[in-house]
């Protein structure tokens, strides 16, 4: 499921939604959190991308994994290897870091929603959930270059 589409590997294919999305997400829940005049205009990309930037991120490691198999299996090894592992390494702190970022967005959305159905919280959920949601947009952000310049330097690093 994850290794191909018509010929081409699945994981150069959907890295590109990944570095859109998770900086969208990012910058959209700090913008969220800091701007609250403008929450109403932004919650629906929010939402979107928060379940949208979660998915890309897994999809592009598990098609990275299928694609290092598929490497190892053709015969790569020695320093080609070992920055493939780094930037795998790379991509599952993202996953790590996307995912609840995700999540922290989908709960401040609800939280803020003044909807009736939404229970009244308590005073600190929100200051809360905001700090955790620029933390963990910040570290997505780093995350996201980081795994990003490590790909890119081991396919594109000795070639320009």
């Amino acid at each position: 499921m994850f290794e191909e589409i018509l010929g081409l590997p699945v994981h150069v294919l959907v890295i590109h939604a990944v570095v859109v999305f998770v900086p969208l997400l990012a910058v959209l829940a700090i913008a969220y959190v800091g701007l609250p005049r403008w929450r109403h205009r932004l919650d629906w990309a929010l939402g979107l991308l928060a379940v949208a930037a979660p998915v890309t991120a897994y999809v592009a490691v598990k098609s990275g994994e299928a694609l290092t198999d598929a490497l190892v299996a053709r015969g790569f090894q020695g320093p080609i290897l070992d920055q493939i592992f780094e930037h795998s390494r790379y991509g599952d702190i993202l996953l790590r870091v996307v995912v609840p970022l995700g999540i922290v967005a989908i709960l401040l959305l609800v939280a803020t929603s003044g909807h009736p159905r939404v229970p009244q919280l308590p005073a600190l959920v929100i200051p809360v959930l905001a700090v955790a949601a620029v933390g963990l947009s910040i570290a997505a952000l780093v995350y996201v270059y980081l795994t990003g310049h490590s790909g890119a330097e081991t396919v594109w690093g000795t070639t320009l």
